[in-house]
């Protein structure tokens, strides 16, 4: 269950918003009309990560002399 509630009435009572939170639940609050943090109940797992689920989504560039040479101010 998703619910918005705006901050000022969520400031007042919020010992009660954490405590009612069920295992699914997820409380928006909004100032203006507008998301500006969630609620979620501390129990939430996450999936474990896998080692290699990123592989071949980083490239990695060999360093160039002419790029580095501008950086030779800040070289020790």
């Amino acid at each position: 269950m998703s619910e918005k509630i705006p901050l000022e009435q969520a400031s007042g009572r919020l010992s009660e918003l954490v405590h009612s939170l069920g295992p699914t639940d997820e409380i928006v609050l909004t100032e203006n009309e507008q998301p500006v943090a969630r609620l979620l109940p501390s129990n939430i797992s996450r999936a474990p990560r896998v080692p290699g689920t990123a592989k071949g989504q980083l490239t990695i560039v060999k360093e160039e002399e002419m790029h580095l040479a501008s950086f030779t101010d800040y070289m020790p």
